[in-house]
């Protein structure tokens, strides 16, 4: 992945699905239509003339769709036996190292769905192309058994439900850009895209989902979550970071954040290895780093523990020196060299068309 660039580059070693991919910073990236997650034996609910009429259903066969969105448009269809009604992307997120202040970053998850009316809800991945599964929509009770990828996403349709947003059940595909590997949050644009996507499909057409409502909701649901990321993935604008207020009741404003605006460059610094061997890896890469041209680092999670990568701002006449001295320094140690994303400071989750 080293060296990957969100506006055009066209890598797939961190990603999940087959294929080579494309990002751009207003979040668009994928892959091109590969092998579909396995068909259960549940028939698929028929298509509805609402859906077929809706945007999703012929993004699989466009050609000039970006091929993350075929993918999971053509997924779905393979899986369950019709089109989305809808596909949404969602971009990765990350704090900025300064207390409420997060972006969005031009790499997407996207989530194709598809209403039913039978109250089952039949999740597929090609990240977990074994797991595919039909479930029970239960609105209360202990939720059914279900694969541990599908855990999650099935706790965010039922909260759905109970909010009035396909009580009667759907289909439903998620695919990322990147994995866990890359050291970005993949929850969260994960949970977005999925109340995107169901919350579209289960409104009337025309009308769009209500973001400040299923922002409380994820919250809700999931506590544990960083509703911060949530919010970067929901309100983000290119080349703006999100502030947002510690204050209950106070707006949140966006504020200039434009690397490559001003001749710089962000990026990301994943190191590999054993896990209790990266406290020392990442402060390695960043002491070479910094002694490279780099201006600063810092995290993109908010916790205190370190982990898998940090985020670098650097002159971009310096990315080849600072990619070089780090490379350099973890060969000659014999350690596996880190790997290097480009970052786009991209904008919110949106409907692909």
């Amino acid at each position: 992945m080293t060296g990957a660039e969100p506006a055009g580059g066209r890598v797939m070693s961190w990603a999940g699905a087959p294929g080579s991919r494309t990002a751009g910073s207003g979040g668009t990236g994928g892959g091109e239509p590969g092998p579909a997650a396995p068909v259960t034996a549940t028939p698929a609910a028929p298509a509805t003339a609402a859906t077929a009429d809706r945007a999703g259903g012929d993004l699989a066969r466009r050609a000039t769709a970006d091929p993350l969105y075929r993918l999971v448009a053509y997924a779905l269809e393979a899986a369950h036996g019709r089109p989305p009604a809808a596909v949404w992307s969602a971009p990765y997120a990350f704090h900025l190292g300064s207390p409420g202040l997060v972006a969005a970053a031009g790499w997407p998850t996207a989530a194709a769905a598809a209403p039913r009316t039978d109250g089952l809800v039949r999740l597929s991945s090609l990240g977990h192309p074994a797991d595919s599964c039909d479930l029970p929509l239960t609105l209360s009770g202990p939720p059914p058994a279900a694969p541990a990828w599908a855990v999650r996403p099935y706790a965010v349709l039922r909260a759905l439900a109970r909010a009035g947003y396909g009580p009667g059940g759907t289909d439903l595909h998620v695919q990322g850009s990147l994995t866990g590997a890359a050291g970005l949050a993949t929850a969260e644009p994960t949970d977005c895209a999925v109340a995107l996507a169901v919350a579209d499909v289960h409104t009337a057409t025309g009308e769009p989902p209500d973001r400040e409502r299923l922002a409380r909701l994820l919250a809700g649901v999931l506590p544990d979550g960083d509703d911060g990321l949530r919010r970067a993935v929901l309100f983000a604008r290119p080349g703006r970071a999100l502030l947002l207020s510690a204050r209950p009741g106070r707006r949140r404003r966006h504020v200039a954040f434009d690397p490559a605006a001003s001749g710089a460059r962000l990026v990301l610094v994943a190191v590999r290895g054993e896990a209790a061997d990266r406290p020392r890896d990442l402060a390695r890469a960043v002491a070479c780093a910094r002694r490279a041209g780099a201006l600063s680092a810092w995290p993109p999670g908010p916790g205190p523990e370190p982990g898998r990568s940090v985020l670098v701002l650097l002159p971009e006449a310096r990315l080849a020196a600072v990619r070089a001295a780090v490379a350099e320094d973890f060969r000659d140690r014999g350690r596996p060299v880190p790997r290097f994303l480009n970052i786009a400071v991209a904008g919110a989750a949106r409907r692909e068309e």
